[in-house]
């Protein structure tokens, strides 16, 4: 029987692991720490001071904001 693949936000973090070269626990904590706090801002925050595509940044945002 074969695993499932992984969905969500989840998908994208050996992607976001490899480009950026932060493990993504990093990511989390500092979108929690920013004193940021809607999804969008969040995002756009880290396109514009990372670097992140927005793809990405949205999945690290949701992933940072629902799994607390």
């Amino acid at each position: 029987m074969s695993e499932q693949p992984v969905k969500g936000p989840a998908s994208y973090f050996p992607s976001i692991e490899k480009k950026y070269g932060r493990p993504v626990a990093e990511w989390v904590e500092l979108v929690r720490a920013s004193p940021l706090t809607r999804h969008m801002e969040l995002v756009a925050w880290l396109k514009t001071e990372h670097g992140i595509g927005h793809g990405h940044a949205n999945a690290l945002v949701k992933h940072a904001l629902t799994e607390k």
